[in-house]
């Protein structure tokens, strides 16, 4: 395969019980794995194929010939980023992150009400990111497969909240989910590397 499916950096039951092995091996092993290997498909024998993960989403972004290769890899791209935006348990902020949020948005905790209020207000299937624009920090959400990675923004932390990521465990209360995830999944110190690296 040109884009394998990544293995999960933890156990399928590792982030139990805030997200079930169940809601795992549907998303991971059957979405994520949908996308991968349509995307393999689409672009055997073809230009893509060569190119980097990060390439084809942004190649293929806007174009209308190739909406079904951009749908495919910006959904692998997503997925592939969001399962490391997780740590079994969640991690404690670095003082360093909670500095840098505090700057934008007035502390951490208001961060994450940002953060989570944006992730509700994305009607329909989406993602919801923190992202780093020419050095400043910015909360931005997305439909369907869009991903800041097109408009070369830097991806810190990304939630996915189409139904298929929460529904099992959450069912329709994507609230919950959204602060569980803050609260018990992110892995804030990963959030704090991807900040300081350059």
């Amino acid at each position: 395969m040109s884009f394998p499916l990544p293995d999960l950096p933890y156990a399928a039951d590792a982030l139990q019980p805030h997200m079930s092995s169940t809601t795992l091996d549907l998303h991971h092993g059957k979405h994520h794995r949908g996308y991968a290997a349509k995307l393999d498909e689409l672009t055997k024998d073809t230009p893509f194929a060569k190119m980097s993960l990060e390439q084809v989403v942004r190649k293929s972004h806007g174009d209308a010939k190739a909406t079904a290769v951009f749908n495919n890899a910006a959904q692998h791209l997503n997925h592939s980023f969001f399962w490391t935006c997780m740590t079994p348990g969640g991690s404690a902020a670095p003082e360093s992150l909670k500095a840098a949020l505090a700057e934008t948005f007035g502390s951490f905790d208001d961060f994450k009400k940002a953060f989570v209020d944006a992730g509700l207000a994305q009607f329909g299937s989406g993602w919801v990111w923190l992202v780093e624009n020419d050095g400043k920090l910015e909360i931005v959400k997305t439909g369907n497969a869009e991903t800041p990675v097109a408009e070369g923004l830097k991806p810190l932390i990304v939630c996915d909240v189409w139904e298929h990521a929460y529904y099992i465990d959450y069912q329709n209360r994507r609230a919950d989910y959204l602060k569980t995830f803050v609260d018990k999944l992110a892995d804030w110190e990963a959030v704090a590397a991807r900040l300081s690296a350059k």
